[in-house]
């Protein structure tokens, strides 16, 4: 059994960061490298705190965590010091919890049974912490190794997009035995996880590893190719079995209507982004770089923090971010989030104690230009956000204007949905009114033998979500290909979260 007294003997540690005056100066990971050993004995001694409760929230695909992640179960290993078990337990669940150990904002967490009463249990167990711990030991000693597999049914498979909801697929589907290949329009690998997640929060390592380990199980890729254009869908019909689109909502939202848009300067952050990531991978200077520069970046969610953290490592001389949300509170409000659902409070990342200024309930009224056409202001002014009946957002402004330097402006405001595309066309594939593509309970897209998963289904989400989809999708082609399969399905298509970020 759980150790019952683990969560009081036992204080709530989190990873150590290194020091922000050294991390800012490279692009490594920004969390500590701590000895093997010494980062075993600290998280065993966290995994202790759980207490193996009756009805584990944690993972409960409502509130905690969508994959089903046996967490108490691998708590239990990691306190007994099993640690290749607790490595079987959590693949058993998760492809690729590496990644999730580092970039999931943790649901689990808040639905976490002594996240209930913070002040009196310490807070929750950090499973985050552990789920990272327990696969970065499982690379270092070896025991993740390739799973090819032992039968082969002859059904050709394609997906389209290296994100995480293809790359679970596709995985499941090869260890199923099908012949995959895994189509990406980008020149490397990983979707969003190469491009749109800067390396001080995913070291590219981690993510080709994971690659390595896939070809070795007989999964094939193709990059620099746009399915739909540079291999229509007449060969896709032609050549395949079954093709799953995990192509991503990508389609970035903009404000076109601000006055002053068209200025040079002006960017959607994924603009500056990926040829950031580009330059991590060693090619060549960003084309967009925030060094010296003002920068203001318009939306206070993660794509808004990640280019914050960028901004900060590419010299800028001063990073304002603008969120016209009112500020959260720093603890739970039962009235408004009750547990176990996603709290609504403030969040910060590590990127926001590196510095920059934040700035809420504000919101851009207009650019202002210099005689070459580059942006050099922004006017500002406060605003108050209300909903209409439909629920649609309106925002009003209340207060004076205020003129901010700007010499780089970048729109993080979201996404809204999949890219228009003549893939999309050729298999007569309609946008629901989200931006997404529809499915039946098998995943199924109205194009027989086209499945669907990842953000292309359910919108811009989570990876931990991406992943979840990805293997449920694949139990929908294992299915479709031979009458039956055994493949785990973790959620259902019309599965929607409590805890959306």
């Amino acid at each position: 059994m759980a150790d019952p007294r683990g969560f009081l003997e036992i204080a709530k540690q989190e990873a150590v960061k290194r020091p922000i005056g050294e991390r800012v100066k490279d692009w490594n990971e920004v969390y500590s490298h701590q000895p093997a050993q010494q980062r075993a004995d600290e998280v065993s001694d966290q995994a202790r705190r759980c207490m193996d409760c009756g009805i584990p929230f944690c993972h409960s695909g409502t509130a905690g965590c969508p994959l089903g992640n046996l967490i108490p179960e691998w708590n239990d290993l990691v306190r007994r010091g099993r640690w290749d078990a607790a490595s079987d337990r959590l693949h058993a669940t998760n492809n690729f919890p590496e990644f999730t150990g580092r970039v999931c904002p943790a649901p689990c967490e808040s639905a976490c049974v002594l996240s209930i009463s913070e002040r009196e249990t310490g807070g929750s167990v950090t499973i985050k912490r552990v789920e990272q711990t327990i696969a970065d030991l499982a690379w270092d000693q070896g025991s993740i190794v390739p799973q090819p597999p032992t039968i082969t049914t002859g059904k050709i498979v394609a997906v389209v997009g290296s994100g995480p909801a293809g790359l679970a697929a596709a995985q499941q589907l090869t260890r199923a035995g099908h012949d995959v290949t895994v189509y990406e329009r980008d020149d490397r690998l990983g979707g969003l996880l190469r491009y749109g997640i800067p390396e001080f929060k995913l070291e590219k390592s981690v993510l080709d590893q994971r690659l390595m380990q896939m070809r070795a199980e007989g999964t094939h890729f193709v990059t620099d190719c746009e399915v739909g254009i540079d291999f229509t869908v007449e060969q896709l019909r032609a050549k395949y079995d079954a093709v799953v689109l995990a192509v991503g909502a990508l389609r970035a939202r903009d404000n076109t209507a601000v006055e002053g848009r068209e200025l040079d300067g002006i960017h959607l952050a994924m603009e500056h982004l990926v040829p950031s990531n580009k330059e991590c991978e060693g090619d060549g200077p960003t084309s967009i770089s925030a060094k010296d520069k003002h920068v203001v970046i318009i939306g206070g969610g993660d794509t808004g923090a990640d280019c914050l953290g960028t901004a900060h490592r590419q010299g800028a001389a001063s990073v304002t971010q603008l969120d016209y949300n009112r500020a959260l509170p720093d603890a739970r409000d039962d009235s408004t989030s009750p547990w176990p659902s996603w709290p609504l409070v403030l969040r910060t990342s590590p990127a926001h104690a590196e510095g920059g200024v934040v700035r809420h309930q504000v919101a851009v009224q207009r650019f202002l230009g210099d005689a070459n056409g580059r942006v050099r202001a922004m006017v500002l002014a406060e605003v108050e956000v209300q909903r209409d009946a439909d629920g649609r957002r309106i925002i009003t402004p209340v207060g004076e204007e205020v003129e901010l330097p700007c010499d780089l402006a970048l729109f993080a405001i979201g996404f809204e949905g999949v890219e228009h595309s003549p893939l999309l066309d050729d298999y007569d594939l309609s946008l629901t009114r989200r931006g997404s593509l529809s499915c039946g309970p098998d995943w199924q897209t109205t194009a027989p033998g086209v499945f669907v998963c990842g953000d292309a289904h359910r919108g811009a989400s989570l990876v931990v979500w991406a992943i979840a989809e990805g293997r449920s999708a694949a139990h929908g082609v294992d299915a479709y290909l031979t009458g039956r399969s055994d493949l785990p399905s973790p959620v259902h298509p019309t599965a929607l979260p409590l805890a959306v970020v």
